[in-house]
């Protein structure tokens, strides 16, 4: 018993002891007087590709959100910069201009509550027509798969500047900050020529032989790779090799580059491919088909219903 006591009596003493000694342990870190900063969380983005086919109609548009610590109160302006950049092969990006220009500034007030936050939010929208005049060019000056860049600048009420210039990897690519402060609007050529086609294949040319009357009717499948603009064809011969009592294998496909038609690959004999586009209606493609042995034909492709061949094809 008188063992217990005592350690209960020291356990009292080191507590007090301990108790006594904790401003002198604890070290005073200056939590009142650190720096915060401030970054625009993305929260929608609404639009940011502009068509090649349509950029009367196209914009690029966004909903951002005013993260620091007053809730967004901090802000004073945030300034939407631009700049257009190119892929010249073999030579590298061009930049027209080679620095951003200032197309927009946003106001605090601008900024309003929304009821998903305690955050001030806003809206920014910048069309096609505008972002091309910002930057000196026109429609026709625009090639599918340019880059509009778009750069927003947060000026606080402290006279502090937060851009893509100084934003850490974490803010600017973690998913709960979502904060880059720069967004690439690509220049895009939607296709959509997916699918089964009635076709007819005339005017065959062979050394090995050609169909009846040098005419093959049938169907050809066109199969999208992936996300690309490029669809496999199911026969790159057109019927020209089963008339031979050959079967087709091989890779050939058209792409469709903002509506500019071409054909590549080979077939089971390494043989190259390619086509001559020749005319377009709603209801009929018509383009001519050759292959490393000279084989030729034209080609006739029956649109679907309710799918008629784009005007942009060419």
């Amino acid at each position: 018993m008188k063992m217990i006591k005592y350690s209960f009596s020291f356990l009292a003493s080191a507590l007090i002891f301990l108790s006594s000694c904790r401003d002198f342990v604890e070290p005073r870190i200056p939590y009142a007087t650190f720096d915060t900063g401030a970054y625009l969380r993305t929260i929608a983005r609404t639009s940011t590709t502009f068509n090649f086919f349509d950029l009367a109609n196209s914009k690029f548009a966004l909903t951002i959100e005013a993260v620091d610590i007053e809730d967004g109160k901090t802000v004073q302006t945030v300034e939407v910069r631009l700049r257009h950049r190119r892929l010249i092969p073999g030579v590298g990006l061009k930049y027209t201009p080679t620095t951003d220009v200032l197309i927009k500034t946003l106001q605090a007030s601008d900024f309003a509550p929304n009821a998903d936050s305690r955050f001030l939010r806003a809206d920014i929208s910048v069309t096609a027509p505008e972002a091309m005049a910002a930057v000196g060019l026109t429609a026709a000056g625009i090639n599918g798969g340019d880059v509009f860049e778009f750069r927003l600048v947060l000026n606080d009420k402290f006279g502090r500047t937060f851009s893509s210039n100084n934003v850490t990897t974490n803010v600017g690519g973690a998913v709960f900050y979502s904060s880059p402060f720069q967004y690439p609007v690509s220049v895009i050529c939607p296709s959509d020529l997916a699918g089964t086609y009635d076709f007819t294949a005339s005017e065959q040319v062979s050394s090995y032989g050609v169909c009846a009357g040098g005419t093959f009717t049938g169907k050809t499948k066109w199969t999208k790779v992936g996300k690309s603009t490029r669809y496999l064809v199911s026969d790159g011969t057109f019927g020209l090799y089963g008339c031979q009592n050959d079967v087709y294998k091989g890779d050939v496909g058209i792409s469709d580059a903002c509506g500019v038609l071409s054909m590549s690959g080979v077939d089971g004999y390494n043989s190259p491919y390619s086509m001559k586009f020749i005319s377009r209606t709603p209801e009929l493609l018509t383009f001519s088909v050759t292959n490393g042995y000279a084989d030729f034909m034209i080609i006739k492709v029956k649109s679907n219903a309710g799918k008629p061949w784009p005007a942009t094809l060419r």
